[in-house]
């Protein structure tokens, strides 16, 4: 990363960073979030120890065992436990196919059924959100079905990677997907697509109110924030609603923070041995704008980071319930084969200071989401028609 120095800390510029850091909440999109680093590993350095205890167990697995292996399973096993000693939930390791898929998602493209997963308390698999105009939209798919099966593959005690994995596919393909929602099993059918992420949309709220929705943090996300504000016709006051966002990169979580803040800090964070790392919001953002951020259990890492900044900046009042509570950040790393491990490489601070992991972000006012998305975006316009009057208050004669 390209940084400078300040007391015992260091700034960094959004968009200056060259290792790229990921905060998703366990979501994964069918197929496909991730980024990478310029960090590589070599395969042979992941599988050894000093005195060799690996590769020497590994031979004679290979060689002797009754049932035969093949050393590349052997490795990714390895892998796996080491990723598993950390105790960390948030690790994964790609193999190149999956990587490459990942990658691709981050960039906005991916063939799947267009959903977000992540998992419940239970450690259930469920639907985070859908996609507009999606396959998984079109056969009826719904945020919170609880994903048990595709096609003949039991996945109700699979991970949430062994689920994502097994709705990716080549565009055409038909599949089955059981789920469960409010305790009854269903089963639906799904063509694959061809997809690419539409994750900034923005519309007509009530009135001159404008809503700016962002499904995910995946590249260029910010630039198009900022250009919804640039764009945005004759308005009173925006809702940047963020429910049901898993995350995504940091560095675009950052800019689209920026896209409402004249500078200052976005998030700090830490890493191992290292000095706190800030990243602050480049350039001059919409100011004054009077701006309600929306935001539900479903909102997580890198969204709750723009929602916790511009709480903290005051210069959004947070509406809907609590968020997911994710303040780790993941880096993936890849190693030589073209694979790669993602661990947790640091945790979050937001501008004042407070942790947010396995806490959320309280909204300044609740709503329930049992009340459905409607009530809160009548209460985000009432919020708003009250910082509007405000704003336009010049004194008393």
């Amino acid at each position: 990363m390209s940084t400078s120095t300040r007391s015992s800390r260091t700034r960094q510029g959004v968009v200056v960073a060259t290792a790229v850091m990921v905060a998703y909440a366990g979501g994964i999109a069918t197929g496909v979030l991730g980024s990478h680093s310029d960090s590589t590993t070599t395969a042979a350095a992941v599988t050894r120890s000093d005195g060799g205890v690996l590769d020497e167990a590994a031979d004679r697995i290979a060689s002797q065992a009754a049932i035969p292996i093949s050393r590349q399973n052997l490795e990714r096993a390895a892998v796996d436990g080491m990723l598993k000693a950390l105790g960390d939930r948030w690790s994964n390791y790609f193999p190149p196919a999956e990587y490459a898929s990942f990658q691709a998602g981050i960039e906005g493209r991916y063939s799947g059924v267009g959903v977000w997963l992540h998992t419940d308390s239970r450690d259930h698999i469920i639907v985070g959100s859908v996609q507009a105009d999606s396959p998984a939209a079109m056969a009826g798919l719904m945020v919170g079905d609880q994903i048990t099966a595709v096609g003949a593959t039991d996945l109700s005690d699979a991970d949430l990677l062994a689920v994502a994995t097994a709705l990716r596919g080549p565009a055409g393909s038909q599949t089955t997907i059981a789920v469960i929602r409010a305790g009854s099993r269903l089963a639906l059918k799904v063509t694959r697509g061809d997809l690419s992420s539409d994750d900034v949309t923005v519309s007509r709220l009530r009135g001159d109110i404008q809503l700016i929705r962002v499904a995910a943090f995946t590249r260029g996300v910010g630039k198009q924030v900022r250009q919804a504000m640039a764009n945005l016709p004759a308005t009173s006051g925006v809702v940047l609603d963020l429910r049901g966002d898993p995350g995504g990169l940091l560095t675009e979580a950052v800019e689209v923070a920026g896209a409402f803040l004249a500078g200052g800090v976005v998030v700090s964070y830490q890493k191992r041995d290292e000095p706190l790392h800030e990243l602050d919001a480049l350039g001059t953002g919409q100011t004054t704008i009077p701006l309600v951020v929306l935001v539900d259990g479903g909102t997580a890492s890198a969204a709750e980071i723009v929602a916790a900044a511009l709480q903290d900046r005051n210069r959004a009042v947070v509406v809907g319930s609590r968020t997911y509570g994710k303040g780790s950040v993941q880096e993936p790393m890849t190693l030589a084969d073209g694979s790669a491990l993602e661990f947790t490489v640091g945790r979050y601070l937001t501008p004042s200071g407070r942790s947010i992991d396995g806490i959320g972000v309280d909204p300044d006012i609740s709503v329930q989401s049992s009340l459905g998305s409607t009530a809160a975006e009548t209460r985000a316009v009432e919020v708003l028609r009250g910082l509007i009057a405000a704003s336009n208050t010049t004194g008393r004669g």
